[in-house]
């Protein structure tokens, strides 16, 4: 019984001496404070970037349309040469317009004799034979003759389709004989002795577009290089795509560059000598936007940043970090935001 006592009294002697003996063991443990995770750092700084962006784009012609009737009839003449290159004002099809001519030709004879009327008119209204009311009437008459012939002759017009510029005709769509309606398309003809690029770029690029800059690029399943020029920029970025879309005049004439044609398309940018760089592994990709981590004095801070242009290892930051600051390129899955640091090596 009293030995039993007195393993009671002892034991929780015993028990202070172990947890002592385990904190000496591992200091750690007795402050609570979590060890440092070893990453390596950069020094950010300033560098001359320069980058080649590469985008998709199409050639277009440079007038392109297709060739409707403005009315409904029967073709009766069609001049429509596939694949031929035509002058601006060429007959291209002739709709059939013989009751408009008949049409015209009798009002033609009434206004001979409306005319003479007012005349006749004329000279009695001058002795009073007729009132002005009656000379008025036969004037209107004149006048409305006049009106319906000019409005005949605007219909026979109409019968006409003419190439609107010079281009070539592409394949028609119907024949002889056919019955077309203003939603017919007879045919298409494209401007082809020069030639639009159509591309659009990255809102970030924007700034550095400028028109009669020049382009290069190629065409599918050939490797030549063609040049062209800025001409002019849409008006706005669109929203949809957050992309500025851009036109350029093709500077070449080569029997490959059709309009529709895919083209790779590269712009060479002047390079920024003041440009704040960082190895492209610093970045953490969001769900919106992207982050850094920057070490400051130990502790881990994460950072938003923007960035721009890139190169085959490194991005620009266009905001968020500055000149000097010192940021982590190792371990990134590992940080949690105030996570302590300790620093391996250090590159600039």
């Amino acid at each position: 019984m009293c030995s039993a006592y007195l393993l009671l009294i002892f034991s929780p002697g015993c028990g202070d001496k172990q947890k002592n003996a385990q904190v000496a063991n591992n200091p750690q443990a007795a402050s609570n404070k979590p060890m440092a995770i070893q990453v390596d750092g950069y020094i950010v700084k300033k560098k001359s970037l320069g980058s080649n962006v590469e985008v998709p784009g199409t050639l277009i012609a440079n007038e392109s349309t297709e060739l409707h009737p403005q009315i409904s009839e029967r073709i009766v003449q069609l001049n429509a040469s596939e694949g031929k290159t035509v002058a601006k004002g060429t007959l291209i099809a002739k709709l059939y317009d013989a009751d408009l001519q008949a049409t015209l030709k009798k009002l033609q004879v009434q206004l001979q004799i409306a005319k003479q009327n007012e005349e006749r008119s004329a000279e009695l209204l001058k002795i009073q034979g007729i009132s002005h009311q009656d000379y008025d009437a036969s004037l209107l008459t004149v006048n409305n003759i006049k009106a319906d012939i000019e409005f005949t002759e605007a219909t026979i017009v109409k019968t006409e389709i003419r190439a609107p510029f010079n281009g070539r005709v592409g394949l028609k769509n119907i024949s002889m004989g056919a019955f077309v309606t203003p939603t017919t398309v007879i045919a298409s003809i494209q401007q082809t002795d020069i030639l639009k690029l159509d591309f659009s770029v990255p809102e970030k690029y924007t700034a550095r577009i400028k028109v009669g800059q020049e382009v290069s690029f190629t065409v599918e399943g050939g490797s030549k290089k063609y040049t062209a020029k800025i001409m002019a920029t849409e008006a706005g970025v669109t929203q949809e795509t957050r992309s500025l879309m851009i036109r350029a005049i093709v500077q070449n004439k080569d029997a490959g560059l059709v309009p529709g044609v895919f083209a790779k398309v590269v712009l060479d940018f002047d390079p920024d000598p003041n440009a704040i760089v960082v190895p492209t592994q610093a970045i953490l990709p969001q769900a919106r936007g992207k982050k850094v981590i920057v070490y400051n004095g130990g502790v881990a801070k994460f950072v938003d940043v923007t960035t721009g242009i890139r190169d085959s290892s490194n991005i620009q930051i266009v905001s968020g970090l500055k000149a000097g600051d010192t940021i982590v390129t190792t371990g990134l899955l590992t940080v949690r935001p105030d996570s302590q640091l300790e620093l391996n090596k250090i590159t600039n």
